[in-house]
């Protein structure tokens, strides 16, 4: 059975945490990762009720589009908002991972969802993704070259696209004079010391620099390895945050609005605009996304569909002639979540995976 953390890394893969929001709290944030994983719930939230399901149905691991401890918590009790629901996991021996908003941003997630939905063409994101990176040089004699590239490749370095395990190395002549505090790994203290080295280099992004610096140093056999770290133009990455497409032919509001009612099972979705208003180029943001607001407009949208947004936001819209689709939060985001259940079951045949029975929409409409 896989553990924890293979599951964790392949959602990684699928849904990587560069795409997520720099405000998110995203990846493993409960759980033993080496636990073995048989059954396993998705959900949107992790509340009272599906954890509830969760225990119950003896699962090891939730998958949670919405993370839990998100504003963090300064105590975790039976007695506490975020403890009686955390603390029951944790007992259980359950483990929660939250995608969130790399599942909403990355290729073949929630926004490209919702533009499949509404049968969008030349979709691409609303806002890019520009992701910081640095370019990693380190020094190794060859008895080291395999093992420090290694230690670099396991820690995230060396990956550009598609691509992974990436790197240029180059054989040259390094130097050195030890001092007798010094202990060399090769040659001795108290002269000048020429040696045969490899030049290796691999890229990596800001967020694993950190750890690639150190799993490079412990893998390096020289008391003081010599590197240096070369900041790189902040690169677009694939994916980015919302969607913008168009319709292959112009529709009336109300139409679009009447179809988003049958794709997205909701009764009575509230728009703002002219229902006879033509909308063919459309932006996408799942959940509360008020804040693409200004991307929507700036890319030229007839349309924003999203989730929820506040009245004034709502206001801006209308004077700028932007129409506003709204189906609700839950509406937006859930169906995602159980096309994710169906992606996994189809990775993990062996395992019993669902998506959460008893959640549900709290809003409640006559």
């Amino acid at each position: 059975m896989p553990s924890v953390a293979t599951i964790a890394a392949d959602l990684d893969r699928f849904a990587p945490r560069a795409l997520a929001a720099e405000w998110d709290n995203v990846g493993l944030l409960l759980g033993d990762p080496q636990s073995e994983v048989q059954r396993l719930m998705t959900c949107l939230t992790v509340t009272r009720s599906t954890a509830a399901e969760a225990i119950e149905a003896g699962a090891q691991m939730i998958v949670s589009h919405h993370p839990i401890l998100f504003r963090g918590a300064k105590k975790l009790s039976l007695n506490s908002p975020d403890g009686d629901i955390v603390w029951p996991l944790a007992r259980a021996g359950i483990a929660v991972y939250s995608p969130h908003t790399a599942f909403d941003n990355c290729a073949g997630g929630i926004n490209d969802q919702i533009a499949e939905r509404l049968g969008l063409i030349d979709v691409r994101p609303l806002r890019p993704k520009r992701q910081a990176s640095f370019k990693i040089v380190v020094f190794t004699p060859d008895a080291d070259l395999a093992k420090v590239s290694d230690a670099l490749f396991q820690a995230g370095a060396g990956i550009i696209g598609q691509y992974s395990q990436c790197s240029y190395r180059l054989a040259g002549t390094g130097t050195f004079f030890g001092s007798d505090s010094t202990n060399p790994t090769v040659g001795v203290k108290g002269q000048r010391e020429v040696v045969s080295e490899w030049r290796l280099e691999v890229v990596c992004s800001a967020e694993k620099l950190d750890g690639a610096l150190r799993a490079m140093r412990t893998a390096h056999s020289y008391e003081e390895p010599a590197y240096d770290v070369y900041p790189l133009q902040p690169s677009l990455v694939g994916g980015g945050e919302g969607r913008i497409g168009r319709r292959s032919q112009p529709v009336k509001l109300v139409q679009l609005v009447e179809e988003v009612e049958k794709e997205f099972a909701v009764a009575h979705v509230p728009f703002v605009g002219d229902q006879a208003q033509s909308v063919s180029k459309i932006a996408i943001a799942c959940g509360a996304a008020g804040e693409f607001l200004s991307d929507a407009v700036r890319a030229g949208a007839d349309a924003f569909f999203t989730g929820e947004m506040r009245y004034h936001d709502l206001l801006t819209a209308e004077a700028k002639g932007l129409a506003v689709i709204l189906p609700g939060h839950h509406a937006t985001e859930r169906l995602g979540v159980e096309r994710l259940s169906e992606r996994l079951q189809t990775t993990w045949p062996g395992l019993t995976i669902w998506p959460s029975r008893r959640e549900s929409d709290p809003l409640s409409f006559r």
